[in-house]
């Protein structure tokens, strides 16, 4: 154990479903290399009905916002050292056996881009650092998008970096698809790591999670059964794909501000649709998004699914069907639990911190130079 540190990367993603936790170690000898981690373990805490609601509800301005995220960023940090101390009994370990958390907190705004909502870009995760610190005895490792914003970026997506030394190939292109709230792809063309792109598709589980709560009991469609008894709308999925985000070229990024109920909304209309019609729609438009860009982007690759998305047979189905030149596998294949993977990035992104490794990619975030990110909160 010399060479080896521990760290424990903490996930909450735009879909609020809770809390991914995945401890990682590194071989600090392979300091400079991703592929020096290795994932221990990992753990799962779902939020409430109730913390649910509180995070969506900040997805986009509303009444009394201030009130509720500054009350919510304290919430989420006691509920964030929650987790890590059942995490740490689960692997009989105590906060002294951690070097760091790399925590990337829950994501409530995302405003990339000059807009009518901002007039200058900006990112807010919520989820207090340092109380986290202090309940968890451990540092932590936080903030990781402010810097690459600074720069010009958008902050996102910083996964790109991890996955590039993990799943970089000297035979093949390859793709990861996370399938979150929003669905986010990287780009690895084979024998090329400088050419690695990553960037928002578009909607992934949002969307869906969205009606399916409207019309059924739950929070989403579990394993797509609803979507399965409807059909797809193409009058409804056409002009659904003309929005001109799908068409803008990267970098760029998204999030529930954009992909929410009054963009869905505009498209139904009146039309008297059936609701498990719309569902399957959803799930179509979030196959269909993927798979154009990585069509467009190389003619046959290894394609490894992660997040969310890749419990639902429907959209797993639809990726396989619309990437038939492709093999589509997932992170499961290189002994990665698909919902960790995430987690894991930002473990790394901690650890990376630690040892002044660039955590970003211009070409994928479009900051103007690559940077260190993060800042570091002591107990």
């Amino acid at each position: 154990m010399a060479n080896k540190v521990r760290y424990i990367g903490l996930m909450s993603g735009t879909s609020a479903d809770g809390i991914d936790l995945a401890l990682v170690e590194f071989d600090t000898e392979q300091s400079q290399q991703a592929n020096g981690a290795k994932l221990i373990a990992s753990y799962y805490q779902a939020y409430d009905n109730a913390t649910h609601q509180k995070i969506t509800r900040l997805y986009n301005a509303s009444d009394n916002e201030i009130d509720r995220a500054g009350s919510l960023n304290i919430k989420l940090a006691q509920l964030f050292a929650h987790a890590i101390e059942q995490f740490l009994q689960q692997e009989k370990l105590s906060p002294t056996d951690i070097t760091a958390i790399g925590c990337h907190g829950q994501t409530i705004r995302h405003r990339p881009t000059i807009s009518q909502f901002a007039s200058t870009p900006f990112t807010l995760q919520i989820g207090c650092l340092q109380t986290l610190a202090l309940l968890t005895g451990i540092r932590v490792v936080g903030d990781f998008r402010t810097k690459d914003i600074a720069l010009g970026g958008q902050g996102a997506p910083l996964v790109p970096a991890f996955h590039q030394a993990i799943f970089g190939s000297t035979e093949n292109d390859v793709f990861i698809v996370n399938i979150g709230g929003i669905a986010n792809i990287t780009f690895l063309p084979k024998n090329s790591p400088e050419s690695t792109i990553g960037f928002d598709t578009g909607p992934g589980n949002a969307l869906m999670d969205y009606w399916f709560a409207q019309h059924q009991a739950g929070r989403f469609d579990m394993q797509g059964k609803w979507a399965d008894s409807g059909n797809i709308c193409q009058d409804l999925l056409r002009p659904m794909l003309d929005e001109p985000y799908f068409k803008q070229p990267a970098p760029k990024s998204t999030g529930r501000e954009y992909f929410n109920a009054q963009w869905l909304a505009k498209f139904i209309g009146k039309n008297a649709i059936k609701p498990a019609d719309v569902q399957a729609t959803l799930t179509a438009l979030t196959a269909e998004t993927i798979a154009q860009q990585i069509n467009k982007l190389s003619t046959k690759s290894d394609v490894y699914l992660c997040g969310g998305g890749v419990e639902n047979n429907v959209l797993v189905s639809l990726l396989n069907h619309k990437l038939s030149k492709h093999q589509v596998m997932n992170t499961q294949s290189k002994n990665i639990n698909s919902d960790s993977l995430e987690a894991m990035a930002f473990a790394w992104l901690a650890f990376a911190f630690d040892k002044n490794i660039f955590g970003n990619i211009p070409a994928v975030t479009g900051a103007s130079k690559p940077a260190v990110l993060g800042i570091s909160v002591n107990p």
